[in-house]
């Protein structure tokens, strides 16, 4: 019989065997992918005598055609009660109440943490001489920043009476006609951001946590991101990483926390990635620095990612890339990315053997040139096949 994961009072989650796991299919595409992606993650299940109950939610347009409404109250509730769900990707709705649903999902569950690991899998063709020096997790911090959508429009009321009040309280001179946004970072939103990246270090040994901000001139929002930071280092985390200016890099047995500038950071996971391997970020620059990435190890069509609330227990596992509907019904794309982030889903429950098995499986399935039309056009020899048929050869190779 199904069972619901739970959540102890010490913060670990309790997986049964046969867990009850909502599911969103997805926009567009979604009806190609997350069938594909359904099968490869149950036939890993099954070999070692697990099995989801998956149980279909309603988002986007197929739950505005049958509900009415972009979002169902109860899809939010199930994601609420059952803790752990996973999606493919959504549109956003023109003109609805949501400026997206995806950034809802997260902020309405409180998913403070996007988790996006990048890393090469041989085989698949990419625009740089060393992908696999690319193996890197991005912490993006998922409910703060420019994201939080605290704007006003231009010429509007609303933004003449913002751009007034901050001419008299504060003697900001902004232009006539100004779309005005505002970009709160709190010092709780950026500790328990930096919190998880660090302790994600210390559970996969990683050798270091990178904090990406643009501080030297958004001083008191990126710039505290990063004071911050250094700050939890010496409270909570001293017997097992040191920060930069606490040891001049050289960290001895303890996990290094360093801070890089973001656009510099951008050069540099370009040309010296080897140097990066946990990232801790704000949410544009995660952003950035999450789809740059993904362009160096294949796209984002293999993207994995994850909003998770490690507090609460909550987690949604997604595709990152949009819903290409030009290509929806065809069995065509990749479903690599809503794959990849089931992968993570399992790690996230501690099936690790079974999310190994995936890895290895589509590694081989891919270095053996069985592989969709993204990657069959930069491929010499490949042999193009549909999406369901790139998820049996996976399944053939478990």
């Amino acid at each position: 019989m199904a069972e619901k994961i739970t959540m102890s009072a010490e913060g670990v989650l309790h997986v049964p065997d046969n867990p009850i796991i909502p599911f969103i299919e997805g926009d567009g595409t979604g009806v190609d992918i997350w069938p594909a992606a359904k099968l490869v993650l149950d036939a890993a299940a099954a070999k070692y005598g697990k099995k989801v109950e998956w149980k279909e939610v309603l988002a986007g347009e197929k739950a505005f055609n049958e509900t009415g409404n972009w979002l169902p109250d109860q899809t939010i509730e199930d994601f609420r009660e059952f803790l752990i769900g996973i999606k493919g990707p959504l549109t956003t709705p023109v003109g609805g109440g949501f400026r997206s649903l995806n950034v809802a999902l997260r902020q309405i569950l409180d998913l403070y943490v996007c988790l996006r690991p990048v890393r090469w899998f041989s085989g698949v063709p990419s625009p740089v001489r060393h992908p696999e020096l690319v193996d890197m997790v991005i912490f993006r911090e998922n409910t703060e920043d420019v994201y939080s959508g605290l704007e006003v429009e231009a010429g509007t009321a609303a933004a003449e009476q913002l751009r007034s009040y901050l001419k008299d309280s504060f003697g900001w001179d902004i232009r006539d006609m100004s779309g005005i946004g505002i970009k709160p970072v709190s010092k709780a939103g950026s500790e328990r951001l930096i919190r998880a990246a660090i302790k994600y270090a210390v559970d996969h040994h990683r050798p270091s946590v990178t904090l990406v901000h643009k501080g030297n001139i958004m001083k008191f929002t990126e710039g505290a991101f990063r004071k911050w930071g250094y700050e939890l280092v010496r409270e909570e985390f001293s017997d097992v990483a040191v920060g930069w200016d606490d040891c001049g890099g050289e960290p001895g047995d303890k996990i290094l926390v360093k801070d890089s500038i973001a656009d510099i950071t951008l050069q540099q996971v370009l040309t010296r990635p080897a140097e990066f391997d946990v990232i801790a970020t704000m949410n544009l620059n995660g952003d950035y620095l999450s789809d740059a990435l993904a362009a160096q190890v294949g796209g984002i069509g293999i993207a994995p990612g994850a909003n998770i609330n490690y507090v609460t227990g909550h987690g949604i596992f997604e595709a990152t890339h949009g819903t290409a509907p030009k290509y929806a019904g065809q069995d065509k794309v990749n479903p690599g990315s809503v794959l990849l982030s089931g992968v993570l889903m399992f790690e996230h429950l501690g099936w690790t053997d079974a999310a190994s098995d995936i890895v290895r499986a589509l590694e081989t399935t891919i270095a053996d040139k069985v592989v969709t039309y993204d990657f069959a056009r930069l491929m010499d020899g490949a042999t193009e096949v549909k999406c369901s048929e790139f998820a049996s050869a996976i399944v053939d190779r478990l």
